[in-house]
């Protein structure tokens, strides 16, 4: 089991863990890691248990995990069955957002395939981008379509 005693200074901890020493702030600042601990010259230390920790959220938002569905497992106990329900519950959840994705990845592949076969590059000009600039126009000012087609980007 990792050590809590804290020695390692941000650069080792992102170095030990993978996430970027601006993205260990960014955690701190958003609660997914404990209270701070310092040296005597003012630096942050970390721990063993920080850095495990660091690795769980970097292999969560690999997963596309928001930071609410991480920070709900990070509150978690992996020793309670109850904590293990609301795991899959937070773990189904994701996974219909995931499936969402697909489905909206699937039309914008479809919308991007359409736009593609508009130009066989035979004409005087080219319809692709004649239907991207059509598209453009009929954007409102808030910027959203007016007409179908995808409203996101991956």
């Amino acid at each position: 089991m990792p050590s809590a005693s804290p020695h390692l200074r941000i650069g080792e901890a992102a170095s030990r863990s993978g996430v970027s020493a601006a993205n260990i702030r960014y955690y701190e600042k958003e609660g997914l890691l404990g209270a701070e601990q310092r040296a005597d010259n003012g630096y942050r230390l970390y721990s063993a248990d920080d850095v495990h920790r660091l690795r769980f959220i970097r292999m969560c938002r690999a997963m596309d995990m928001s930071l609410d569905e991480v920070r709900a497992l990070l509150s978690l106990d992996l020793r309670s069955k109850a904590d293990c329900s609301a795991a899959c519950d937070v773990l189904n959840a994701h996974l219909g957002h995931v499936r969402e994705r697909i489905a909206e990845l699937r039309s914008l592949e479809q919308d991007l395939k359409t736009l593609r076969d508009r130009c066989d590059g035979q004409d005087s000009y080219c319809h692709t981008i004649e239907a991207l600039h059509a598209r453009a126009d009929a954007q409102t000012a808030e910027g959203t379509a007016t007409q179908a087609g995808p409203r996101r980007h991956v």
